[in-house]
């Protein structure tokens, strides 16, 4: 299975991208996963997207070859951050590389709650026209005190994290599989 994971956040020590990083490789057996930079993207713009810039087509291309799409987001100001909502734009437009491509949300913060209010959001656009991508009910994962949990590496140490993340990573392949 080819996952695309695009992460909200572009910061070089994001603890999103971490977490992104650990499941590349926590899961490697499991799911082929592409992690999709979205530092080079453009600000959407309908005056180009009928022939957007290499970057868009470059990452509509890698979507669109995806199985689905695991975003994982951080929280700014109780909602996504605007790399992601314009990552989003781009993909609602046009072609429509989502219509219909599962998607699953994960997130991570320093904060208690998690991601909790930016999935919110997420969930409502991934829900929107431009997009309509289906998301497994009750498979979400919201890792709080992240700065807690995680070794200087970026690598994962919670064990019951750790063990929750196998468990929602297992109902997704099952979700994927009964799909097909």
């Amino acid at each position: 299975m080819n996952v695309a994971i695009v992460v909200g956040s572009i910061r070089k020590e994001s603890y999103n991208r971490k977490l992104a990083e650990y499941l590349k490789q926590r899961y490697s057996d499991q799911i082929a996963f592409d992690i999709v930079d979205l530092r080079d993207l453009p600000f959407y713009d309908q005056d180009t997207e009928l022939d957007p810039p290499a970057a868009v087509k470059e990452f509509k291309e890698r979507i669109a070859a995806s199985d689905a799409v695991l975003w994982i987001t951080p929280e700014y100001n109780y909602s996504i951050p605007g790399v992601l909502k314009n990552a989003l734009d781009w993909l609602s437009r046009v072609d429509k590389v989502m219509n219909g491509k599962p998607s699953w949300i994960m997130g991570a913060s320093m904060g208690q709650l998690g991601t909790v209010r930016a999935q919110e959001h997420l969930r409502d656009i991934l829900f929107s026209v431009g997009i309509t991508s289906p998301l497994l009910p009750n498979n979400e994962v919201y890792i709080g005190a992240v700065h807690e949990k995680m070794d200087e590496s970026g690598k994962l140490i919670h064990e019951p994290t750790i063990g929750f993340l196998d468990i929602v990573v297992n109902n997704f392949m099952t979700w994927m599989n009964a799909r097909k």
